[in-house]
C-alpha cells in the first residue's frame, strides 16, 4: 500500500476502536459490579503503596457542543459547593475502608471545569485530601482550566494549595471553527491564562488540540498547532474528534454537515504531527506531544510510561480512585463507575452514611490482566519482546499467536515490524496504535462499534 494515500488508508483501517486508557475497556462495564466490589478492593489495597487520586467535578460556565465529557452548565455557588461537600463525603467513605495515610503520588482534579468551584469549597476539599492522604513531596497535582473563565484569584490559589500543573482546553483558534463549536476563546486569552498561571508558580501547561471538528481545514489545524506551541506548554495532547450524539445531544448543535471525512482527519493528524515536530515536541505514544526535558518526555524515553483513563502518565501507581459523579476507579481485580449524573451521585450518597455511590464496572481475569499490560505497553513504548514478556508472566508458548496474526496487514502496510517474537510499530504506524492494541483485544469482537470513537 501507499502509505501517502489517505483513501486508501481509510478504506483499510476506517473503523471505531476503543481509545485503550483501559483493559478492559469501558464498553466491558455492567451493574455485576458494584459497591461491594468497591469496598472489598479498596480494603484489599496494600498499606503503603501510592495511588493515584481523581476527582471530578461536572460543572462549566458555559458548554461546548464538541464536548462528549459528564458536564452541565450549573450558575448556584451554593449548589457547587454542596457537590463539593458530597465529594469530601465520599473521601471519607473512601478512607473508612482503605485507611488513611496512603501515599498519593498524582493528584488530578477534572471535569467538567473544576475551577466553577468557590474557592472556599476546594480549600476544603484539598484540606481533606491532605488529612486522608499523604500527598509524597514530588507529587503531580494537577487541574483542568477554561481560559475563558478562570477567576483572577484563582491562580495564586491553586499555587498555595500545591498545584503545579494545569491543564487548558483550546481546540482550535480558527474563530470560525469556535463559532461551529461554540467555543470563542481568542489566542490572546489563552496566553493571558498561561501566564498568569506561570507568574503565580505553576510552571507545568498542558495544552488539549483537537482534530476533526466543523469547519476545520489542514491549513488551519497547522495554524493552531504553531501559535500554540509558540506559548511553549510544557505538554499537548492531540485528540480527534469523537462524534457521539446519541451520548452527547449537545453535538447536534454543532453543523455536523461541515465535519470533515475521514480522509480529512487523517490529514489533519499528520499537519498537527508535523507542526508539533518541527516545533521541537517529542511524540509521545498515540497523541500526546512533551518537550524532551519535561517528566513525559523522560518517561516516554526510558520505557516508565503510563497510561490510565486520564491518558499518559508518568504514574506507576497500579490503583487510580475517582471522586465524583461518573468518576472511574482503577483496581489490579476490576475497575468501577460512579453514578454518572450528579443528581443521581448526589440520590445515592444519599440513601445511606456509608455507601459507595458505585454503579456499575468490570472484574478482570487473568488474561484481562496480561492482556492490559500488553496493551499498555505498546501504547506507551510502541514494541515489545512477546518472548520475555510470555517467560516473564509464565504463559504458554504461542500465547498470542492468533492475536500476532491479526496483524498482518499492517505488517504489509509497513506499520508494525514483526522479528521473531519482537513487535515493533513504526513511527508511520503511531496513528494506528489503535489498531495494533485491537490485534489483542478479546472483548471487542462483542462490543457494539457506535461505543466507540474512530479509530482515525
Amino acid at each position: 500500500m501507499n502509505v501517502a494515500d489517505p483513501a486508501a488508508l481509510v478504506a483499510r483501517y476506517a473503523r471505531n476502536l476503543p481509545r485503550y486508557t483501559s483493559y478492559p475497556t469501558a464498553a466491558q462495564f455492567t451493574d455485576a459490579v458494584g459497591p461491594d466490589d468497591a469496598r472489598d478492593w479498596l480494603r484489599a489495597v496494600p498499606a503503603g503503596d501510592a495511588l493515584s487520586l481523581y476527582l471530578h467535578v461536572p460543572f462549566c460556565d458555559t458548554l461546548c457542543r464538541f464536548c462528549g465529557c459528564n458536564t452541565a452548565v450549573l450558575r448556584s455557588a451554593d449548589a457547587r459547593a454542596a457537590y463539593a461537600a458530597l465529594l469530601i463525603e465520599e473521601l471519607r467513605r473512601v478512607t473508612e475502608q482503605l485507611g488513611t495515610g496512603h501515599p498519593v503520588s498524582h493528584l488530578q482534579w477534572g471535569g467538567g471545569t473544576p475551577t466553577t468551584l468557590p474557592v472556599g469549597t476546594l480549600r476544603q476539599v484539598m484540606q481533606t485530601i491532605r488529612n486522608s492522604f499523604t500527598l509524597l513531596p514530588d507529587a503531580e497535582i494537577s487541574i483542568e482550566i477554561d481560559p475563558r473563565h478562570l477567576p483572577a484569584q484563582y491562580p495564586a490559589v491553586l499555587h498555595e494549595l500545591g498545584f503545579n500543573r494545569a491543564s487548558l482546553g483550546v481546540q482550535d483558534i480558527d474563530p470560525t471553527v469556535q463559532e461551529a463549536c461554540g467555543r470563542i476563546q481568542s489566542l490572546e486569552q489563552t496566553r493571558t491564562c498561561i501566564d498568569a498561571l506561570r507568574g503565580a508558580g505553576i510552571r507545568a501547561i498542558n495544552i488539549d488540540l483537537i482534530y476533526g471538528l466543523p469547519r476545520q481545514s489542514v491549513r488551519g489545524v497547522r495554524d493552531t498547532a504553531t501559535a500554540i506551541a509558540a506559548l511553549s506548554p510544557d505538554r499537548l495532547a492531540v485528540f480527534g474528534y469523537a462524534h457521539v450524539p446519541w451520548k452527547q445531544k449537545r453535538q447536534n448543535l454543532m453543523p455536523t454537515g461541515e465535519l470533515p471525512d475521514a480522509i480529512a482527519r487523517f490529514e489533519q493528524r499528520a499537519a498537527i504531527n508535523d507542526a508539533l515536530c518541527a516545533a521541537g515536541y517529542l511524540p509521545v505514544g498515540l497523541d500526546h506531544y512533551s518537550h524532551h526535558a519535561d517528566p513525559m518526555g523522560i518517561a516516554a524515553r526510558n520505557g516508565t510510561l503510563h497510561r490510565n483513563f486520564q491518558g499518559y502518565t508518568t504514574d506507576p501507581a497500579t490503583t487510580l480512585i475517582g471522586v465524583g459523579a461518573s468518576a472511574i476507579s482503577s483496581f489490579p481485580q476490576g475497575m468501577t463507575q460512579n453514578a454518572v449524573s450528579a443528581a443521581a451521585y448526589a440520590r445515592l450518597m444519599g440513601e445511606t452514611p456509608d455507601r459507595l455511590p458505585v454503579v456499575r464496572g468490570v472484574r478482570r481475569t487473568d488474561d484481562d490482566r496480561v492482556r492490559a499490560e500488553l496493551i499498555e505497553r505498546l501504547m506507551c513504548d510502541m514494541e515489545i519482546d512477546l518472548g520475555a514478556f510470555i517467560a516473564r508472566h509464565g504463559l504458554r508458548a504461542g500465547y498470542f499467536s492468533d492475536d500476532m496474526r491479526k496483524l498482518s496487514g499492517l505488517e504489509t502496510d509497513g506499520f508494525v515490524i514483526i522479528s521473531g517474537q519482537r513487535l515493533h510499530v513504526t513511527e508511520a504506524g503511531r496513528a494506528f496504535l489503535r489498531h495494533v492494541a485491537a490485534a489483542f483485544d478479546h472483548h471487542l469482537e462483542m462490543d457494539m462499534p457506535q461505543r466507540h470513537a474512530s479509530g482515525i
